[in-house]
């Protein structure tokens, strides 16, 4: 079954499209007045110079419907498409669907743009052999997590921790605050529970040993790279073996396609990377009102 996405979206997030649409136009819609109310048709054309996957259709479909106008789309959420391609049919009167315009095209562009790097990314650390999970990243933009997150779902890898409540992480000013590693896991095993898994950010194997010691489910190697990433990994899983501890290896800071390569290692079980949503390029979309027939 094809997965829906949409499903995953929370309660509220029909809000987050009244307030874009309040934004773009908070009192008189001038052009609007321009052309009025008559029926019209737009095509929704997907557009730029290679190819991209189609992500942020639940989003688009709100805008529109909050305007009384119908979306008809032509290929399904996650599709690939080979610019021209008529991405779909708007229907709605004039006004309506220039003021759903902006405010539809900038999402899609953007969400679609995050996908389509998602899925590039994860294809190309597959054909190296890599068989672990690549994940984005919290480095997203300030009230627009929600569409940036979905877009790295739709592209097909892990959207990684939501927000700050959804995982404990240990970065490098906690652990400097709370004195050591092991002291800021204690002290964060006494209020996360059982069900959180707790991520804690590495500089080098001694740190990666006391935080696999002190009961990390996850151990993120920050930036370290090439022949050492390897080296460091086989020796930490040599070396706890058989000793009851379980844990995962994060290798994470500063990758990209470039370097994608020596990083997508078997050793490795997460990849993760603000290159699939941070600074991506926006895929081109555009909205053609058609004219009416003679």
């Amino acid at each position: 079954m094809t997965p829906q996405y949409s499903h995953l979206l929370p309660p509220t997030w029909k809000s987050q499209v009244v307030a874009w649409l309040d934004e773009d136009t908070p009192s008189f819609d001038y052009g609007g007045f321009v052309v009025g109310e008559a029926q019209r048709e737009a095509f929704l054309l997907g557009k730029g110079s290679k190819r991209a996957v189609l992500a942020g259709a639940p989003f688009v479909d709100e805008i529109f419907r909050l305007l009384d106008c119908i979306v008809e789309w032509h290929i399904a959420e996650g599709d690939e498409f080979e610019p021209i391609k008529h991405i779909a049919t708007v229907r709605g009167k004039a006004r309506h669907l220039l003021l759903g315009e902006r405010v539809a095209l900038n999402l899609l562009a953007r969400c679609s743009g995050i996908a389509t790097a998602s899925k590039r990314t994860k294809d190309l650390a597959q054909s190296y052999g890599f068989r672990g999970i690549i994940a984005g990243t919290r480095k997203t933009t300030p009230g627009f997590r929600l569409v940036e997150k979905y877009g790295m779902l739709v592209g097909g890898i892990d959207p990684h921790r939501f927000d700050v409540s959804s995982m404990i992480m240990l970065k490098d000013n906690h652990i400097w605050s709370a004195g050591s590693i092991t002291a800021a896991i204690a002290r964060a095993r006494e209020v996360g529970g059982f069900s959180l898994l707790l991520d804690v950010e590495v500089r080098d194997e001694d740190e990666a040993n006391e935080a696999i010691a002190a009961g990390a489910d996850v151990i993120m190697l920050d930036n370290i790279e090439g022949n050492e990433l390897s080296s460091v990994a086989q020796r930490l899983r040599n070396r706890w073996t058989g000793e009851g501890k379980k844990f995962l290896l994060e290798t994470s800071g500063g990758i990209t396609e470039d370097n994608l390569r020596e990083r997508a290692i078997a050793e490795i079980d997460i990849l993760s990377t603000s290159s699939v949503h941070q600074s991506v390029p926006h895929i081109d979309f555009s909205l053609k009102i058609q004219l009416p027939p003679r």
